[in-house]
């Protein structure tokens, strides 16, 4: 920590950037591979308590987040370290695979990017200190939960439960609230999304969210204390409920297809992090 503090701004700044674009590619393999493992457990659970056969070999095991080297999801051709090298590799390549020459998604430099530039952001509001190296942590599981959930409308509990219990820990010793606020922060976040989605259900007969959503909530009622979650819980719907009408008004979306609420709830708690009070006072004005 002191050495980090003792470099120049930007050399800082620049290691800053060079881990985010690093630990951007990892994410993107945990929002690609993560879910599929989850699945396949899901499936071989679902087996072995109804007494069934094993699979198909199609069902074969995935491979795991931190196991198995990147292939071309076309050809399954190994991709070579060169070709991996965060956002470089996609440009020299124009975003196609150096064998089948298939369009290779936008997605991966995008996440890359956006992780870099986001933790670049949390360094340069909270500095190198104990607040920005957990804001970096936060971060990124923010960044992994809301890739998994546009792809599979899937908030797992290994990723939201973690952060819950990290976002406690930390504020044993203060680091964003204190201890009281946060544990006051993590129910009520849970209970205010619990009560809407089951007034939804009564009045409508459907449901509204996913319990990961609960916990999402209740993950960031955690990390900044109880009088963040009105804030939150603006943000986030305000945002998706604009989303949602632009995208049926424009005929992209049909009216009943759902939306993830993940996303929006993660990146209003971001906004929290690094806005902190600002964010807050600027919604008690209306």
């Amino acid at each position: 920590m002191a050495y980090l503090a003792d470099l120049h701004p930007a050399a800082l700044y620049a290691l800053v950037v060079a881990l985010g674009l690093l630990v951007g590619s990892f994410l993107n393999v945990v929002i690609l591979r993560f879910p599929a493992a989850l699945i396949h457990d899901w499936k071989c659970q679902c087996r072995e308590l109804l007494g069934l056969e094993n699979g198909e070999a199609h069902d074969e095991t995935p491979a795991g987040v931190a196991s198995g080297r990147s292939r071309c999801p076309s050809c399954s051709n190994p991709i070579a370290w060169y070709d991996n090298v965060p956002v470089a590799s996609w440009l020299i390549l124009r975003g196609r695979c150096r064998k089948c020459e298939t369009a290779i998604s936008i997605r991966y430099p995008v996440v890359e990017l956006l992780t870099a530039i986001l933790s670049l952001v949390v360094i340069w509001q909270l500095g190198p200190t104990a607040a920005g190296l957990a804001g970096l942590v936060f971060t990124w599981t923010l960044i992994a939960a809301a890739g998994i959930d546009l792809d599979h409308k899937l908030l797992p509990d290994q990723v939201t439960l973690p952060l819950l219990w990290l976002g406690l820990i930390l504020n044993v010793f203060g680091v964003f609230a204190d201890l009281q606020s946060a544990v006051i922060g993590a129910v009520a976040g849970y209970l205010a999304l619990w009560t809407v989605f089951h007034l939804f259900r009564l009045a409508t007969g459907k449901e509204g969210m996913g319990y990961g959503d609960f916990k999402l909530l209740a993950a960031i009622g955690a990390w900044f204390g109880w009088q963040v979650l009105p804030t939150v819980i603006l943000l986030a719907s305000g945002v998706g409920a604009i989303l949602g009408l632009v995208l049926i008004a424009l005929r992209t979306m049909g009216r009943e297809v759902p939306i993830a609420f993940g996303p929006f709830l993660a990146a209003a708690g971001w906004l929290v992090l690094v806005g902190g009070e600002a964010i807050v006072d600027f919604w008690l004005i209306f």
